[in-house]
């Protein structure tokens, strides 16, 4: 087992490498000037020039890419042309913003996959199956940015039940430094009210990022329950007296879940690429709406450093993935020691 997740490391490290180079020749190319984007258009050519220099940008791609990977290596991600501030500080800034959102969607789509797709396999062939079959249809072929329009003009603003942006509401001071994780910290202050109103803006955007997520996860764990139900150890619980939900939720539900959880990984991996949309369409001040500002900026180190972190995060997550399958499924550890 140690030596397979030992390989799975070395897989995901090279896979990382050839990430950043791909990041890195996809930003130098893009249309535009870093250092003349980033001081201004009246900006005299002299500065402009030595700024170039101090990026290393007058040197050519492969000596660039050097300093580039070695200042990552060691935590300096470089000055975001933008923000005039450390990149690293910046996504210290904005991730736990993000984080808190995929801890909250992930919560939903791991819990409304599977709640929905046992209740399609309790009443298959019934309507209630086949409601739930047709939202799921739904909740996949239709983009998350239409569903986040929607959910703001219901919710928002014909009955505005929900807040339609931010993290807080105005007039709410933000709580004392700690996780950066709003819900978390106002928790750990004491301050239920705080709480209760950080939890209400993340709902709309939660909602809209697991639909799709939630749609694939009941689908397959509905098609896998079915599969099973039909095995002799399934009927044999039956003409044991075994009640139904039991035979669902403790016999059927666990052997199951392999392409659930391959699938529920790729999603929640997944969200923090939908953050992109949603961020900026509910102007959440997440990661995912930093980045975007920086693509329209060209701000090169930002870009870089950002798409680079978010790939380390969803290898790792990919990697625990992996773990988890092979003890949810004894045949595939035993399967990779053999």
């Amino acid at each position: 087992m140690a030596l397979t997740i030992l390989k799975r490391v070395g897989t995901y490290a090279l896979v990382l490498f050839g990430l950043s180079v791909l990041i890195f020749i996809i930003v130098r190319v893009m249309p535009g000037d870093t250092a003349r984007m980033a001081l201004g258009a009246r900006t005299p050519e002299e500065t402009v020039q030595a700024l170039r220099v101090e990026m290393h940008l007058d040197k050519p791609l492969p000596t660039q890419y050097y300093y580039w990977i070695t200042s990552m290596l060691k935590g300096d991600f470089g000055t975001s042309v933008v923000s005039k501030r450390p990149v690293l500080d910046d996504i210290k800034s904005y991730l736990p913003a993000t984080i808190e959102l995929a801890v909250l969607t992930a919560s939903l789509l791991i819990v409304g996959g599977l709640l929905l797709g046992v209740v399609s396999t309790k009443y298959s062939g019934k309507w209630p199956d086949a409601i739930i079959r047709i939202l799921s249809y739904f909740g996949v072929v239709v983009p998350a940015f239409l569903w986040a329009v929607l959910a703001m003009l219901t919710f928002a603003y014909l009955w505005p039940i929900f807040p339609a942006a931010g993290r807080i509401s105005p007039g709410l001071m933000a709580p004392p430094y700690g996780s950066g994780m709003y819900i978390l910290d106002y928790l750990l202050a004491g301050n239920l009210l705080g709480a209760a109103d950080a939890f209400r803006h993340l709902i709309l955007p939660a909602v809209v990022l697991c639909l799709g997520g939630v749609s694939q996860a009941a689908r397959i764990t509905r098609s896998s329950m079915i599969d099973n139900m039909e095995k002799p150890y399934a009927s044999a619980l039956r003409a044991y007296g075994i009640p139904e939900n039991k035979i669902l939720f403790k016999y059927l539900l666990k052997p199951s879940l392999n392409s659930t959880v391959s699938v529920m990984a790729m999603d929640i991996a997944g969200i923090f690429g939908g953050a992109y949309i949603i961020e900026n369409v509910f102007n959440y001040p997440g990661l995912g709406r930093y980045t975007m500002q920086a693509m329209l900026n060209k701000d090169v180190f930002a870009v870089s450093a950002v798409i680079l972190v978010q790939g380390t995060i969803i290898a790792v997550f990919n990697l625990a993935t992996d773990i988890l399958i092979s003890f949810l499924d004894p045949r595939i550890r035993y399967a990779k020691t053999a």
